[in-house]
């Protein structure tokens, strides 16, 4: 019998040698000590950048082959901040001199960017918000040809250091507009915060009057573009770590014995490692395909969504059939759990972009 032809969504023999480069590269070098070989070697962050700015000129499906392998290593180097959001956005921005004066480092891994994003809303509660509308550092003149920008960012995605390059979204003083901002000056304050997730770096950034240039006046376009970017990066890192995850509880299911059989023997845990595999790759299939065909809006907000519940729901089951070794700092599965949940609040939760899904087919809200 023939081999079956492939599909859009079979990796191409580049995308399985950039899978398995990644791989061996994450292997040898732990947390963020991978950052440099990734950038030097494999060029992991020249990906997403056009080839006239000294990139590879790839696109979301490469980004995700990179992202996937990150999820399964939880690793915490700066790769969605820089090499997906901060690209992106100077991208979708269209300065050129922002472009030639950037890309090209952030490509070789020299710079390290960062996107200011999120905020608190005006409501309170100390919830982040991603939404264009809850936007509110202001930018005002700065008597030439600058801007000065004030205001908090949350959930910044940082590394271990701080980054070299700062984009942030602002608000016109006078007109209200959003537009897209690079600071031409150090913030006021950058500060790496605790969170339930240790190997997620996020930072605060606190700007107070700082300096700052205009790169487009045509936020909400750029936030857009940026967020569907996002979400398709997110959700092939949360498909891989949940992939990961299932691994490792169908190894322990083989191994750990009882009443004198493996685990994995009982109908029960076959039927939980079932409905895990199941979740693992629908939520695969959804993330290829949010990359492979560019990283659609509709493909984006379904991605993001699926990939949030199925990683929540594997990782929850991996420390139960892990047992009481699962409830130990001990076992790397508590990681899986916290990133399960900690990723799920990047870029907006599930609800919201069910929410955003519902309104571009033209579904209407609930009354």
């Amino acid at each position: 019998m023939s081999a079956p032809d492939p599909t859009p969504l079979d990796p191409t023999p580049e995308q399985e040698q950039l899978r398995d480069a990644v791989r061996a590269v994450l292997a040898r070098h732990p947390d963020h000590a991978a950052w440099a070989p990734l950038t030097a070697q494999v060029g992991a962050a020249a990906l997403a950048v056009p080839p006239e700015y000294g990139g590879l000129g790839c696109g979301p499906a490469e980004t995700g082959v990179v992202m996937a392998e990150l999820g399964r290593a939880l690793s915490p180097v700066p790769y969605l901040g820089s090499a997906v959001l901060t690209v992106e956005a100077l991208l979708a921005a269209g300065d050129r001199q922002a472009c030639e004066e950037h890309l090209p480092r952030l490509a070789e891994g020299s710079a390290v960017g960062a996107l200011a994003w999120a905020e608190e809303p005006g409501g309170g509660g100390g919830r982040g918000s991603w939404e264009a509308a809850d936007l509110r550092t202001r930018a005002e003149p700065d008597g030439r040809a600058g801007r000065l920008l004030t205001g908090v960012k949350r959930y910044v995605l940082a590394g271990p250091a701080e980054p070299s390059l700062f984009l942030a979204f602002a608000r016109d003083g006078d007109t209200g507009r959003l537009g897209l901002y690079e600071l031409t000056a150090p913030p006021a304050g950058f500060t790496v915060r605790s969170t339930m997730d240790p190997s997620r770096p996020l930072a605060e950034l606190t700007l107070d009057r700082t300096p700052a240039r205009l790169l487009s006046a045509h936020g909400g376009a750029v936030l857009d573009r940026v967020r569907d970017a996002a979400c398709t990066a997110l959700a092939a890192e949360q498909a891989g770590a949940a992939g990961r995850a299932l691994e490792v509880t169908v190894a322990h299911a083989k191994d750990r014995r009882q009443f004198g059989r493996p685990i994995g023997s009982f109908q029960a845990v076959k039927h939980r490692l079932a409905d895990m595999h199941t979740a693992v790759e629908t939520s695969r299939a959804l993330a290829l395909a949010a990359a492979v065909a560019g990283a659609p809006p509709e493909l984006a907000a379904a991605a993001r969504s699926a990939c949030t519940r199925a990683f929540a729901y594997v990782a929850g089951e991996m420390i139960q059939l892990h047992g009481g070794i699962g409830i130990t700092w001990e076992h790397e599965a508590h990681l899986f759990f916290k990133r399960a949940h900690g990723s799920g609040q990047l870029f907006g939760t599930p609800a919201a972009h069910r929410e955003r899904l519902a309104a571009m087919l033209g579904f209407a809200p609930p009354p």
